[in-house]
């Protein structure tokens, strides 16, 4: 599934996509742990460690593991969650040793439009264009999953 709408300067990247879903439920599937853990990778990957406290103020931090087995560590901090309409937070890779490479902010808001839920992303700032780029084919797989995931949510 493509993104409805997808723009980005080298540094910044943007996707927009409509969820058929309400906005309070596509607000849980981010805030909910026990949700968040079971489609908040690209596709292949799983989640085998995840921890943290999502509220403003809260942190996580979090493996995702390859398809090849290989692991990837993040962790951020919450700066700002306010229900059923944003959910702002920092993003760093860490590396072999475990040190947290320069952090990326993710803004996350969700609009009501009609029954369905528009999820703006907005990432910055990125080093380079490659790296921009990478998020951009993670996140899109990562979404590709929150569509197909919230319809087992709603029962």
């Amino acid at each position: 599934m493509m993104p409805d709408t997808a723009q980005q300067s080298d540094a910044e990247l943007y996707i927009s996509r409509l969820f058929d879903a309400p906005r309070a439920l596509v607000f849980e599937a981010w805030t909910r742990p026990e949700h968040l853990n079971r489609w908040c990778c690209p596709t292949g990957f799983t989640i085998p460690f995840s921890e943290g406290e999502i509220r403003t103020g809260g942190w996580f931090k979090t493996c995702m593991r390859s398809p090849e087995g290989q692991d990837h560590w993040l962790s951020g901090s919450y700066h700002e969650v306010a229900p059923h309409e944003r959910i702002v937070f920092s993003h760093a890779w860490h590396d072999e040793n475990g040190t947290p490479a320069p952090e990326t902010m993710v803004n996350i808001t969700l609009k009501e439009e009609g029954a369905k839920t528009r999820l703006t992303l907005h990432q910055a700032f990125f080093s380079s264009k490659a790296a921009r780029d990478g998020h951009e084919a993670g996140w899109n797989a990562t979404l590709d999953n929150l569509a197909a995931y919230l319809p087992s949510m709603a029962g």
